[in-house]
């Protein structure tokens, strides 16, 4: 009788915490998620203008303190997440639990490290919360299905770095031969940059061909780049279609006509209908 009296208050105000932090359902845990948005902009707002030399040589002292009264604050609410969950090590090793714990260690480092506080602006996973605090699911679903398109195309992808990365090598080997250190071209390594950056048309400037052969293939791998930009492009695009598809054939109740079901929904959310 007396570890029921002792255990339950503690079970209560646990489960109280856990509803007022994870819950979006009660007007205690709106408040909470809300404030917590509000602070996370504040505290990015901060980061960024403290790098600013200017405002940095003025109110530097006064951006220092906020940037560690944020990070208390955001180390306190890590603590009572650990608390109110069940699971302390499973949320600690989710995604959110590890860009939590990121958001508030580099003040910390910065102790150790001067400058990496610069790192904070981590923070603004934080806010990948307003999709579940505003209810926006629909956004999660089309995230979700992004992601299941990259999956279905990650071995074509796979196999077209590989056959780019052979490209750029070949390339870049047959350039350094071509110009030689004399013009720039000093090493392999540094052939194999130009190669890259020639070939994905960013073109830096830092490094041009001389002669008559090196503008040949340098004109050449110019051309293959244009093609080969849109080939990623186009493997993504199909796996994201066939991804709308095979979503969409189930979005649509056959009973009720009930539509907006999740990509992985199995049974309709108004009559229960499994969906085909």
């Amino acid at each position: 009788m007396r570890s029921f009296w002792v255990h339950q208050p503690y079970k209560n105000w646990r489960s109280r915490l856990y509803e007022i932090i994870f819950g979006t359902d009660t007007p205690a845990g709106k408040t909470f998620d809300v404030v917590l948005i509000w602070s996370i902009l504040f505290s990015i707002a901060i980061v960024i203008l403290e790098s600013v030399h200017t405002i940095r040589s003025v109110y530097g002292g006064i951006l220092y303190g906020m940037e560690w009264f944020f990070t208390i604050l955001f180390t306190i609410e890590y603590i009572l997440r650990l608390i109110s969950v069940k699971r302390r090590l499973g949320y600690a090793t989710s995604f959110f639990g590890i860009v939590d714990l990121l958001a508030i260690l580099p003040t910390y480092l910065s102790i150790f490290v001067p400058g990496s506080q610069s790192l904070l602006t981590i923070r603004t996973l934080r806010l990948l919360r307003v999709f579940r605090v505003f209810k926006l699911t629909h956004f999660t679903q089309e995230a979700r299905m992004i992601m299941t398109a990259l999956r279905a195309s990650g071995r074509k992808i796979s196999v077209f770095i590989s056959a780019v990365l052979v490209i750029v090598v070949i390339i870049g080997s047959v350039m350094y031969v071509i110009e030689g250190e004399k013009n720039g071209f000093v090493d392999i390594p540094t052939s194999i940059y130009w190669a890259i950056v020639t070939l994905t048309t960013v073109g830096y400037g830092d490094l041009s061909p001389h002669t008559p052969f090196g503008k040949v293939l340098a004109s050449f791998l110019m051309i293959i780049g244009y093609g080969i930009i849109a080939v990623p492009t186009g493997i993504v695009t199909v796996a994201l279609s066939q991804t709308t598809t095979k979503a969409s054939e189930i979005q649509n109740c056959p009973v009720c006509s009930t539509s907006d079901h999740a990509a992985d929904a199995k049974f309709c959310r108004r009559c229960g209908r499994e969906l085909s």
